[in-house]
């Protein structure tokens, strides 16, 4: 398998399966991957022999499971931890300008609040990224000859050749279209998209990454000067003309000139900061740490809209996969368990499976003068679910209806780790 498929299903991957990016709870010690290693073990000694689930429906159902079981686990863990006594205690950042500077905190739970200073930050620019725009073409046939053209984009200090047919009869649309499909699926950090309008078009291509690179005016350069095959196509195109030079951002911090070449940076390992917008002159944005109730009530919102979000994903299969609605059921009678307790809070569970939050209620709850130590039994549905979201992520295919081939002979049964590679195999079936 080349470079070139192995870029496809990653691609295929995070765009079909992959509800979130990474994050820092997506890395693991050795010895949680040697208890993973251990669970699976145990797990499939055991289990039944099935056949392999043929339908890219039911694949694509059973991937998205163990990624949607991944979010919720790691919603779960950065609201304190996935101790049951740490859950629920991160603390929370604000900002006196949302709209302008946004702010979440990243520090560790057990920090003091007067250790976690507030910051002034007056955002004089963003950084910006570089965008090349095209010559706007006719819709014609193109004026090159037929022939195989290629062309030189160096980025990151990598160069990377692209090439491509141009065929006879081909508009300068058609060449445009499949140069903006050739260069979004090498994935290279750089978008382009067709502008068109007015039976003309061009093409936009825009860096994924801002900010000036040291040494150099240009995050990318596109040329055909020394490419392989015929050349041309960069000059016809206009490919090479930056309509927009990449930039770094300006802003004050407590009244200091700073510059990062991106808009998202942190703030004394406790405060991860995105500048989104200028702020108006004169008034910086404040931010900072929130009170230890609105830290909770925040944690407690963040908490219910994961677990909300992993049942909806269930549900969303009901029609098609009829064990997901167990799967439901099953996170509703977790949350069942705590009825009694979370009621009183303003935490309801729906009829299905969903649960709703009244805000006041919670407010009231959150800052009575138990505060956080009358939420034990939030903090066990919390443990509760990172034990479910686990369960799910070893075996989602415990909520698919699958076709049994036999029961293995008790107690003498080798080790098979081996049955979960059948999730790699769903995500590549289709570029093998």
């Amino acid at each position: 398998m080349n470079n070139a498929i192995l870029s496809n299903v990653y691609n295929h991957y995070l765009t079909t399966y992959a509800p979130k990016s990474t994050t820092q709870y997506d890395t693991h010690k050795k010895s949680e991957l040697r208890s993973i290693y251990n669970s699976i073990v145990k797990l499939n000694k055991e289990s039944p022999w099935y056949l392999d689930t043929k339908n890219p429906a039911t694949q694509k159902y059973a991937v998205s499971l163990k990624e949607n079981a991944r979010l919720l686990h790691n919603t779960i863990a950065s609201l304190g931890g996935l101790e049951e006594e740490q859950s629920l205690a991160q603390k929370a950042a604000y900002s006196s300008q949302p709209d302008s500077v946004e702010a979440l905190y990243v520090g560790s739970p057990n920090n003091e609040e007067n250790a976690s200073p507030s910051f002034e930050i007056t955002v004089n620019a963003l950084a910006t990224s570089q965008e090349n725009m095209g010559s706007y073409l006719p819709d014609a046939p193109v004026s090159l000859a037929p022939d195989t053209y290629s062309f030189d984009i160096a980025i990151n200090d990598l160069n990377y050749e692209f090439q491509f047919n141009i065929n006879a009869g081909d508009t300068n649309k058609d060449v445009q279209e499949r140069l903006v499909r050739l260069i979004n699926n090498a994935d290279i950090g750089i978008k382009a998209r067709l502008d068109a309008g007015n039976s003309r078009s061009s093409i936009r291509l825009t860096s994924t990454a801002t900010g000036l690179p040291e040494g150099k005016n240009n995050i990318f350069d596109i040329s055909d000067d020394h490419t392989s095959k015929t050349s041309g196509v960069v000059d016809y195109l206009g490919l090479d003309f930056v309509s927009r030079q990449p930039g770094n951002s300006s802003f004050l911090l407590n009244g200091e000139e700073r510059s990062t070449a991106s808009n998202t940076f942190t703030l004394g390992k406790m405060f991860e900061v995105e500048l989104k917008a200028v702020t108006p002159e004169d008034s910086p944005a404040v931010i900072g740490l929130k009170t230890d109730v609105e830290s909770l009530t925040d944690n407690i919102n963040t908490l219910i809209g994961g677990y909300n979000t992993f049942v909806n994903a269930a549900n969303a299969y009901k029609d098609t996969q009829s064990l997901s609605n167990r799967l439901s059921k099953e996170m509703g009678s977790i949350a069942f368990r705590y009825t009694n307790d979370l009621e009183g809070m303003g935490i309801r569970l729906q009829s299905d499976n969903t649960i709703s939050i009244d805000e006041t209620l919670l407010h009231e709850a959150a800052s009575g003068p138990q505060g956080i130590n009358s939420y034990q039994a939030l903090k066990s549905f919390a443990h509760a679910l990172v034990q479910k979201t686990s369960q799910v992520s070893l075996d989602p295919m415990n909520y698919v209806n699958r076709i049994m081939v036999a029961y293995k002979n008790p107690g003498r049964n080798f080790a098979s780790p081996y049955t979960t590679s059948a999730y790699s195999g769903m995500m590549f079936n289709s570029y093998c």
